[in-house]
């Protein structure tokens, strides 16, 4: 059943602040209101938000929210309908940094926001070329299994919570296997010849962008590759998940498409965004 507003806080990271570009837009051409606010830290852990709230409940003067501003418990006492929770996604596939937090945080929420559900977003796997998937690294894993790690853990922790999981994730690895001319990974020593204005390849995938930013200190342009956010790209899909699953809203309904996409392009976007909703599987009981 559609829900015609909902108030969402999200407790997350880089990950859920990939969502203020366009799930605003992508909400209301849907016919959907939307209260969006972020209680997100750059790379934050499950672990670190607990660390968080810890020091804030110790300590009466302590607010780390908001830019320091708020604690988190008033931040949760304005009256959500939902709240999301999700761990960073350098620790997402080791199914040891889950826990105890994410059931701390889970708890604290429901006591301070009792009226609101508490959902779990699913992160995705890095591009292909990120350093750490590539054979000899200290992960010791590929982008498919990165995935797959991360999927099974955040199973677990559904299942264990009984809590709704939003596919961002499949989301993400869906696209990449409809994608035309899917990414294909380079040889790193390709870095080595590039010069401005050229780039690495990055068609074929909605995580990574580069370009080249100038070095502060030595004065000259680098090439700057990020290689686990979310492109424009990426950003679409992840808004039209998050509306057509949080409000029950079909994407044949989303009608805002972002200047920076081709419209050909969107479309199948917000077609996966609708596969990923009607094909992951949830463990919530009941």
């Amino acid at each position: 059943m559609k829900r015609d507003s909902l108030r969402i806080l999200t407790i997350g990271n880089s990950f859920t602040d990939s969502l203020a570009q366009y799930f605003p837009q992508v909400a209301a051409s849907a016919g959907c209101g939307l209260v969006f606010e972020r209680a997100n830290f750059g790379g934050c852990e499950l672990e670190r938000h607990w660390s968080y709230i810890e020091a804030e409940e110790k300590t009466p003067i302590c607010r780390i929210y908001r830019g320091g501003g708020t604690k988190l418990r008033d931040l949760l006492a304005r009256g959500w309908d939902i709240v999301t929770i999700q761990q960073a996604s350098h620790m997402s596939w080791r199914p040891e940094s889950f826990q105890p937090f994410a059931t701390n945080i889970r708890d604290y929420i429901l006591r301070h926001a009792p009226q609101a559900e508490v959902v779990i977003q699913q992160t995705w796997a890095y591009r292909a070329d990120h350093p750490f998937l590539q054979p000899g690294s200290d992960w010791g894993i590929d982008q498919a299994e990165m995935y797959g790690r991360l999927t099974a853990n955040y199973r677990e922790l559904a299942k264990k919570l009984n809590l709704r999981i939003i596919p961002t994730g499949y989301a993400v690895q869906l696209s990449r296997a409809a994608e035309e001319k899917p990414f294909v990974n380079y040889d790193p020593a390709l870095l080595e010849t590039l010069r401005w204005p050229d780039l690495p390849p990055q068609a074929g995938d909605v995580v990574g962008q580069c370009h080249y930013r100038k070095d502060m200190e030595s004065g000259e342009l680098r090439l700057w590759r990020d290689l686990i956010h979310l492109n424009c790209r990426g950003q679409y899909l992840q808004a039209c998940v998050w509306t057509a699953f949080l409000f029950g809203c079909p994407v044949s309904e989303i009608t805002f498409v972002p200047e920076e996409l081709d419209d050909r392009d969107a479309a199948g976007l917000r077609r996966t965004a609708q596969q990923a909703v009607d094909e992951f599987k949830q463990e919530k009981q009941g």
